[in-house]
Parts: C-alpha cells; structure tokens; sequence
C-alpha cells in the first residue's frame, strides 16, 4: 500500500541517514518482526534489552513508509475523549489506557536519552472547543482527567484571547506532552539494536508465512527464510492484509510545514494545539522554528485520489492558520499527505490474533500511534517472555466495544 506522498518534512530534512542491507542467507532467530517503522523499531528495541534475539524485515526502505509521514506529537489524549472512551470501553479499561499513555510519554523521553538522541521536547498541550457547543463536553473531558489525577487547567475564552491572541470559547490545558521526529527515532532505534544483537533488514518483503507446531517461517521476496519462534507484525495499516475482520477506517490526513518563523512569541510555551472538531486540526512548532499545521482529514479511497487533493488542502490548511493567528508570518515550504486508520473505540490493537498462531500485532492506529506503539512494544515483550500483562485484554482483539 502507497501510504505517504508529497514532500514529508522529516526525510526532505534529514534523508536517508543509514543503509540496511537486504536478507541473504536462511536465518534463525527467537522474534521475527515484520515492519521495519517506529512500530517495529521500538518493538525490537523492547526485545532487544530484554535480551531476546530479533529480526526486523521491512519491505521498503526503513522509515518510508507512514513513519516518513508522522508529525511526531506526543500526547497522552487519544482520538477518544477520555469522558467518551469511558462509555465504549468501561471506566477502568478506559482510565488505564489514558494512564498508559501518559507513562509512555515519559518511556520514550528515557529511551531517547539512552539513545543520546537530540530530537525529543518535553512539551505542553491545548486542546480546543472549536465551537460554543462544545464547551461542555470538553468541560466533562476536563472533569475525567481531573479524576484521574492528570495534570491540566481550564482556560476560559478570556484566558484563551490572552495567552494565545486568538478566539476559542473554552479549552483544556494539559502539562503532559511532548514532540519528536519518528523517522529520525527510528533509525536511532535501529542503529542501537544493530550494535547489540539485532538485525535489521529492508526491501525485503515477506511473501509466506508458513506456521509450524512451535515456529513460523517466513519466505522473502529475495526467496531467503527467517525461521522464528514468534512473529510480531508491526506493518500498522498494511496489516489488514492479514486480518479477514474489519478494525479501521482508513484516513488520509494531509500536512504543510512552513519556513522557519522565529517570532511566535503569542504562541503560548509552544505548545501542540488540537481542538474538538472532527477531522480536527493539529499544530506544532519544530525545533528549527518551522509551524506544521495538519489536519483537513479525508476518507481513504486510492493513492491517486488522495495525492491529487494536497495542493487544495495545504491552502485550505493555510487558511486554517491565518485565522488563529493572523499576526504570524506564514510561507509553506512543504506539503505531504499520509494515510492512517481508526478504530471504533480510538484504541489500538495489540497482542495475539487467534487465526495466527505464535503471532503478536502491534497496530498503533489513531493520531497517536508512537504512544501506541511504545505501549505494544511493552506488552508483546511481556508475553514473549512468558509474562502475564494486565493491561493486554484492553487492547486485544476480543476485546467488546460499546456504541
């Protein structure tokens, strides 16, 4: 599947900074791990201090496939409010899974410190009541979080005008967030795996998968087999592929990134801004100064339909812009677009699939999927080793959704 187009910021900035040879000879390993993105990336990294021995094997060139394409927000907030993931999920499950992801933040700020990897900022988040009616949903929203013990403010329109010069009836200020550059991450997560057992290969596509009584084997497009004793499929929306049941929708989401602007000074800490709407709109300020602004969703139909939409959409996203911040001086320099998937409850899937035998997922889904993928990363590990992990039914594919 074509899941990106377009001039992602990300690779045009940084390129190809590592080469990743193709498989080949037979192989043998404990975890084959199929999806070579920041999925597969932090998944062998798991595996790997762990000190189970892991293959990765991507089809394409590492990193170009929606990785390419993310905007690296880090947030503990899902597509799903917390006051509405409650009544889909139940309150536990659903108050769980918001602590999941908060703790995932501070995981990934630890790892990319291990890492010595200069591309992660603590940051805070602003989550907009687009319209007047939304006020008190989001009111709700702020009452859960606050239950939940989430750190957070409630800014009123007055608050909003003077922090941030532009006008929203009401919004949700949250301490815990923070950005990252995931095509950038994961090859650093590679080159550390590489260096401590792992091996990492790519434009080597599997073609079979063969289950045996306590192993799979993968035949690949170079016709080379990685025999394991456990599979994780890391593919994010190309794994439907594997899957005969429907889970998503597919979305293509579409992103302009700016020229470099170094008076912002009303935009508040800098924080990532979000709002209530849906499709909403998403805003971030990297770290050379570049405002990336996303949104303007889509329903997935074909590549083609989807690549011919991104001139429209990054003015229309500039447009966007303009009316929150109106003072700001705002020239796109690069526009892409991606394709993501979203689940019924906003949650992703992890853990095993029971067609497939001695086979992990970790489907990240949603607008935070490095978060999701960290919390996979976490699980698949614990059940490989044998453990039992509480939070695995919450994510699992047998899990009950309520409407």
């Amino acid at each position: 599947m074509d899941l990106q187009s377009g001039y992602p910021y990300s690779l045009i900035r940084n390129g190809l900074p590592y080469n990743y040879p193709w498989q080949e000879q037979d192989i043998r390993t404990h975890v084959a791990v199929i999806g070579g993105g920041i999925s597969g990336a932090l998944t062998a990294y798991a595996l790997t201090k762990a000190g189970i021995p892991c293959v990765v094997a991507d089809a394409r060139t590492i990193g170009l496939g929606s990785t390419a394409a993310s905007t690296s927000l880090l947030q503990y907030e899902i597509d799903t409010p917390l006051s509405e993931l409650r009544m889909k999920a139940g309150i536990s499950n659903a108050n769980r899974a918001y602590e999941l992801c908060a703790t995932s933040i501070g995981e990934l700020e630890n790892t990319c410190k291990a890492l010595h990897f200069p591309h992660f900022e603590k940051k805070h988040s602003l989550y907009l009541a687009s319209y007047g009616k939304d006020v008190k949903k989001l009111s709700e929203e702020a009452e859960a979080r606050l239950e939940l013990g989430l750190k957070m403010d409630w800014w009123d329109a007055a608050t909003i005008k003077a922090k941030m010069d532009f006008n929203a009836p009401a919004a949700i200020y949250s301490y815990t967030a923070a950005q990252t550059d995931a095509y950038m991450l994961t090859h650093a997560l590679h080159q550390h795996n590489l260096k401590h057992g792992a091996q990492v290969f790519d434009r080597t596509a599997v073609t079979d998968i063969d289950f045996r009584p306590r192993s799979v084997v993968l035949t690949t497009s170079q016709g080379h087999r990685i025999s394991a004793r456990y599979l994780v499929i890391a593919t994010g929306y190309e794994a439907l592929q594997y899957i005969n049941i429907p889970l998503l929708k597919l979305t293509s989401t579409y992103v302009i990134a700016s020229e470099p602007n170094h008076a912002v000074e009303q935009w508040y800490q800098d924080c990532l801004i979000w709002e209530t709407k849906f499709p909403y709109l998403y805003m971030r300020i990297t770290s050379d100064r570049r405002i990336l602004v996303g949104g303007r969703d889509e329903p997935y139909y074909n590549p083609g339909r989807r690549d011919k939409l991104i001139h429209h959409k990054a003015k229309q996203l500039e447009k966007d812009f303009r009316k929150k911040f109106p003072g700001l001086r705002f020239h796109p320099e690069f526009k892409w677009t991606g394709t993501f998937g979203a689940t019924a409850d906003g949650l992703p899937f992890i853990g095993p699939f029971a067609p497939m035998p001695h086979t992990f997922f970790a489907l990240g889904f949603g607008g935070n999927g490095i978060t999701f993928a960290q919390i996979a990363a976490n699980i698949i590990t614990n059940l490989i080793q044998g453990k039992k992990d509480p939070d695995a039914a919450i994510f699992s594919f047998n899990r009950k959704i309520k409407s």
